[in-house]
């Protein structure tokens, strides 16, 4: 019986544990890139918003990232009006290809702030291991929730938590 309790006692310590970690928000890095304009941008700036923001980290030749930003694009003013949510779209493409991100960016008409991750460092600080994996910031600049992947039907998740976060409700862990 002995072990049971303390077999049981360890799972509860690590299950309490886990359930902090997850509950913890994370500051965004300070990572310089560049603005698809080629002016230098920081990172860091994106918290100084004020409000909610989304991060989308994507690439041009990547067709869920770019099905999510045509999806996200269809709502994105109402979701402005509504929440004031501002859209950061992370173009992850290398120098090589950058190059092709403003003509596709203006092509689709999208409206966000589009930033060039060239070598990738804001990727890397962000532990983003595939694309498209998107992040919402709350108010204070804090990463309060994270996707990777995309499906038909993922914007209105995020949509969802979009208008939790910008009423100042918590997020349950993704």
């Amino acid at each position: 019986m002995k072990p049971f309790i303390s077999i049981l006692a360890l799972l509860f310590f690590v299950n309490f544990c886990f359930a902090q970690d997850e509950a913890k928000e994370t500051k965004l890095p300070s990572v310089d890139v560049k603005e698809v304009s080629g002016a230098g941008f920081n990172t860091a700036d994106i918290a100084k918003e004020g409000k909610v923001v989304v991060i989308s980290f994507w690439a041009t030749w990547c067709k869920p990232c770019i099905q999510e930003l045509i999806a996200i694009s269809e709502n994105y003013t109402d979701w402005q009006e509504e929440t004031g949510v501002v859209l950061y779209a992370v173009s992850i493409d290398d120098t090589k290809s950058s190059a092709k991100v403003a003509p596709f960016v203006n092509g689709k008409g999208w409206e966000y702030k589009i930033l060039l991750d060239e070598n990738q460092d804001f990727k890397r600080a962000m532990n983003v291991v595939n694309v498209p994996h998107t992040f919402v910031l709350n108010k204070d600049g804090n990463v309060v929730w994270q996707h990777t992947s995309y499906a038909p039907g993922d914007e209105e998740t995020l949509y969802e938590v979009i208008k939790k976060v910008a009423a100042g409700e918590q997020i349950e862990a993704h």
